[in-house]
């Protein structure tokens, strides 16, 4: 199934966290947090001012994000677990 975000929302795909500490730590599963970090699947086209014009979307498919913990909705796209979410929920653009 395909799946196109509409307006000035994004599909992003979690990147796991490491499973060690830098001290060499394995961390179980029980403890680990969900990661805020991602990947952008797909965008929309952007959101539209009063005026009808468009915003253009300041991110694009493949930049890697950082979104707060609680951001967007799980869905789950052709079996894979994605978020969908609004770009104003974006923290930034890993460079």
């Amino acid at each position: 199934m395909a799946f196109k975000p509409l307006h000035d929302r994004v599909l992003v795909r979690r990147v796991e966290s490491e499973e060690k500490t830098k001290g060499g730590l394995i961390i179980p599963d029980s403890a680990k947090e969900k990661p805020a970090e991602g990947e952008i699947v797909s965008c929309g086209e952007g959101a539209r001012k009063d005026s009808g014009e468009l915003i253009a979307m300041a991110v694009k498919a493949g930049d890697r994000v950082l979104f707060g913990k609680w951001s967007g909705t799980e869905v789950t796209v052709d079996g894979e677990e994605l978020l969908i979410m609004k770009e104003s929920d974006i923290l930034g653009i890993i460079a």
